[in-house]
C-alpha cells in the first residue's frame, strides 16, 4: 500500500491537494484566489504527483471535514489537470512561473533543487561568480554532490573556493535571502527554459506506456522508417522483463509497497526469469499464497496484464527516482557491495 492509499499516512499538504481536486475547478478556483503564492505552489507540486488516490481516502477526507459527499470517486492529479485548476484562479502569465519551477529539478527548496542539477552545468554557472558566493552555495548542498561540482571548476578557482569555506562563518539569512533569490532568478528560471528532453529518451517513455498491441504496430512502422532510431528507443525503453536489473534488495523494496493482487496480475503475463525473481525474494508461505491466486485466476486479458505490469514498472521507477533502488544498467558504479 503507497502513503497517499493509507490515509492515516497522508500529510496535510497532500489533504489539502486531494480535497482542492475533489471539489472541481470552481470551487477550487475560489480558495487559490486567497491562498499566498508560497502555499499555492507548495500544494500545485503536491498535486503534480498524487497520481491516482483511491475513493476510500477522498471519502474519508471528507468525512474529517464534517461534510457530506454525494459522489466520491477516483481523482488524478496531474501536471495538465494542475495547470488548467490554476489557470482559472491566476492566469496563464503566473501559472507559467509556478509550473515552470514545478517541472523544474526535483526539490521543495532552491537547495534543494539544485542538488538535482548536474555538476557540469551547476559549474558552469558558479564559475562566473565570486569564489565567497561559490563556498556559500557549495556548503548548502549535499557533500558528494558538491565535491563533484569543485572538481568540474578550473583548478585555481576551486582551491580558492575550498579556502573560503574552510573560512567560511556563520551567514546572515538577508546574505543566504539574496543568493537564493538570485539563483531562482538567474539559474534555476533559466535552466527549467533551456532544458530540452531528449527525443529519444521522451518516445522511449511514450513507448513504454502503449499496450503491448500498440507498441509492437508502433515500433514496426518506426522500425521500416529508421530502423537505427527504432532501436535506440528500444534500449531506452525499460520494460517489465527489465526488472531482473533490480538486485535482492531492491525487489524486496518493491515488494513492501506494491499491490499484491497486481503483481499476481502481472506476473501471469512474466517470464520464468522474472517471476522466480519475484517468488525467490518472497517467504516461502507468501510465494505458495502468490502462486495459487495465480492459478486461480485463470486467463486473463492481455490489456490487464499489461496494465497491471506497468503499474509495477512505474513503482520500481519511482523508487530508483528517490534513491532507494538501484537499476543496474551494467555500469561498474551501479554495483553493490554488501
Amino acid at each position: 500500500m503507497s502513503a497517499k492509499d493509507d490515509y492515516r499516512k497522508l500529510t496535510g499538504l497532500q489533504k489539502a491537494a486531494i480535497f482542492l481536486i475533489a471539489i472541481g475547478e470552481e470551487q477550487a478556483t475560489k480558495l487559490f484566489n486567497v491562498m499566498e503564492d508560497d502555499e499555492i505552489k507548495d500544494i500545485s507540486a503536491t498535486m503534480s504527483n498524487l497520481g491516482q488516490v483511491s475513493s476510500d481516502v477522498v471519502e474519508r477526507l471528507f468525512t474529517e471535514f464534517s461534510e457530506q459527499m454525494s459522489a466520491a470517486g477516483v481523482v488524478v492529479g496531474t501536471f495538465d489537470s494542475t495547470e488548467r485548476l490554476l489557470t482559472k484562479a491566476l492566469g496563464k502569465g503566473k501559472v507559467d512561473s509556478i509550473m515552470e519551477e514545478i517541472r523544474g529539478p526535483a526539490g521543495r527548496t532552491t537547495w534543494d533543487k539544485l542538488g538535482n542539477v548536474s555538476e557540469e552545468v551547476l559549474a558552469s554557472f558558479l564559475k562566473n561568480e565570486y569564489p565567497q558566493t561559490i563556498a556559500l552555495v557549495l556548503s548548502k548542498i549535499k557533500s558528494d554532490h558538491a565535491s563533484k561540482v569543485i572538481m568540474s571548476l578550473p583548478e585555481d578557482l576551486s582551491t580558492e573556493v575550498i579556502m573560503r569555506m574552510l573560512t567560511m562563518e556563520a551567514i546572515k539569512k538577508d546574505v543566504l535571502d539574496g543568493v537564493e533569490k538570485t539563483l531562482k532568478r538567474e539559474f534555476m528560471s533559466n535552466l527549467a527554459k533551456t532544458q530540452r528532453r531528449d527525443s529519444y529518451q521522451m518516445l522511449a517513455e511514450i513507448f513504454n506506456n502503449f499496450d503491448r498491441a500498440t507498441e509492437t504496430k508502433y515500433m514496426g512502422k518506426l522500425e521500416e522508417r529508421s530502423a537505427e532510431a527504432a532501436e535506440r528507443i528500444r534500449k531506452l525503453m525499460f520494460t517489465f522483463e527489465d526488472l531482473v536489473k533490480i538486485d535482492s534488495f531492491g525487489i524486496q523494496a518493491l515488494l513492501r509497497v506494491c499491490d499484491k493482487e497486481k503483481l499476481s496480475v502481472a506476473l501471469k503475463g512474466a517470464s520464468e526469469d522474472i517471476k522466480n525473481l519475484f517468488f525467490g525474494n518472497l517467504s516461502e508461505r507468501a510465494a505458495k499464497i502468490m502462486k495459487e491466486d495465480m492459478a486461480n485466476k485463470g486467463p486473463v486479458r492481455l490489456k490487464e496484464v499489461d496494465e497491471a505490469q506497468q503499474y509495477i514498472v512505474n513503482i520500481a521507477k519511482d523508487l530508483a527516482a528517490k534513491g532507494e533502488i538501484v537499476i543496474s544498467e551494467g555500469n561498474p558504479e551501479d554495483q553493490m557491495v554488501y
